[in-house]
């Protein structure tokens, strides 16, 4: 049920209409003054707005417009006198829901607020229909890729991005950590509020209390004014913490103190500052095998691992490299201002032998010579024997990867798949099924 906003500077009126709305079960707060109410809007507030025109100070027409600033579509219902009809209908063809006239019934006024509530929930239900499938492509194009594991990450991405926990994104050097991260945020609530990436590994550890919370002046000898820190700058957005294993158990200390009470207290003062912000963690090792050595706190391991994300490597997602192969290239050759070179079936499945050590950061690398038509460096081009793994699995998986491969090279053509592969349709079909791959998965959408 959306919240009615009501304003009036007469008491008395705040007061009958407030009985008004409880009984009918309509839920209000009150205010005498528009400018206290406007304080209350957002974007995608749940809310109507009632609002006297005549008001000291912000008047309702001076509210009607920041409020249409904020949310073209969001109701505001202006209450007016006999003098101000006119000024009102100009009102309503200016974005206004409606108008009230004085002096009205209130039978009138939970009329005209229940319409309103109406349209505010539809709006909202197709704001969110249309975020969910922006959702969607938003995570497709930056997480590319059909194998199963990625898919499961970018559903964990979708599921988590508007839970307010804290999260820990663990995986392998270049398996995206960032990109999820921001992704994470991008789809938040928090999107318009800053990101802020601090990477723990670079700051050195005498300056690192000073970048997370700042300090006043004379707060040691070279401080010759204040500075806010990087945790009071991200108020109202993301903080992602990259390789959080790099801090020091002194600062690991402070910081688990700012996420359980989400105040901080700048170097050389004594006021606490509020946090608005959500913590995104991210870690190259594994933090619950350091924290066992008593190599990293355990209460702020378990802080930050209420929600886990894992990265899969490139290895584990091999039938996604001749996509991401295709598209790096595209991206590199817009980037160096060169056509895009063709790329043959044959260095596709040589790509998806490789074991990939510096998954997609080595994979940038490699498309980068390709379109700069410098010699390329494959000699890493070792099947990719894991431990636990039978041999029949192993070459089950190398051989789905060339199949995907060779799909994704010939864009969904099974005649030109079978005939690369140099073998029967048959036997594709029957690989095909066998792997669960699907030839709609590969086609392009040109």
């Amino acid at each position: 049920m959306s919240m009615i906003l009501f304003a009036d500077d007469e008491e008395h009126l705040r007061l009958t209409a407030a009985q008004s709305f409880d009984l009918h079960d309509l839920p209000v707060t009150l205010f005498s003054n528009a400018k206290d109410l406007l304080d209350k809007i957002h974007k995608h507030s749940d809310v109507v707005v009632v609002t006297d025109i005549r008001m000291p100070g912000m008047d309702g027409i001076e509210l009607l417009n920041a409020v249409k600033d904020i949310d073209n579509e969001l109701p505001v219902i202006l209450v007016t006198g006999h003098a101000d009809v006119t000024i009102a209908v100009n009102c309503m063809q200016n974005g206004a829901y409606d108008f009230i006239e004085k002096p009205y019934a209130q039978n009138h006024l939970i009329e005209t607020v229940t319409r309103a509530i109406e349209k505010r929930r539809l709006t909202l239900e197709v704001r969110s229909l249309r975020n969910n499938l922006n959702h969607q492509q938003i995570l497709k194009t930056n997480m590319n890729g059909k194998s199963n594991v990625i898919q499961a990450v970018r559903d964990q991405i979708s599921a988590l991005a508007n839970v307010q926990t804290d999260i820990l994104i663990s995986g392998e050097t270049g398996t995206g950590k960032g990109t999820a991260a921001r992704l994470l945020h991008e789809l938040s609530a928090r999107q318009h509020g800053p990101f802020v990436h601090i990477n723990c590994a670079t700051i050195p550890n005498d300056l690192v209390e000073i970048e997370l919370f700042g300090h006043e002046a004379g707060a040691f000898p070279s401080a010759t004014h204040s500075r806010y820190g990087k945790f009071e700058h991200a108020r109202g957005g993301t903080i992602f913490l990259d390789s959080i294993e790099a801090l020091s158990q002194e600062i690991q200390g402070k910081l688990l103190q700012a996420i359980n009470d989400r105040i901080i207290t700048k170097l050389g003062s004594n006021s606490p500052i509020e946090l608005d912000v959500r913590f995104i963690a991210s870690s190259q090792k594994d933090l619950k095998f350091l924290t066992d050595k008593g190599q990293f706190r355990s209460d702020l391991y378990y802080c930050l691992a209420g929600a886990k994300i894992q990265m899969p490597s490139l290895r584990d997602r091999k039938e996604d490299i001749a996509q991401l192969f295709n598209e790096f290239a595209k991206l590199s050759s817009l980037r160096h201002k060169v056509q895009t070179p063709f790329i043959p079936s044959s260095l596709y499945m040589q790509l998806s032998s490789s074991d990939w050590p510096g998954n997609l950061h080595e994979l940038q690398r490699i498309v980068d010579r390709f379109v700069l038509n410098i010699d390329l460096d494959l000699s890493s081009t070792d099947l990719d024997f894991k431990e636990g793994m039978s041999l029949n699995d192993l070459l089950a998986n190398q051989e789905r990867a060339i199949i995907a491969s060779a799909l994704t090279a010939n864009e969904g053509s099974l005649k030109n798949t079978y005939e690369s592969l140099k073998i029967s349709r048959k036997a594709l079909y029957e690989k095909m099924l066998k792997f669960n791959l699907k030839r709609e998965d590969f086609a392009t959408d040109e």
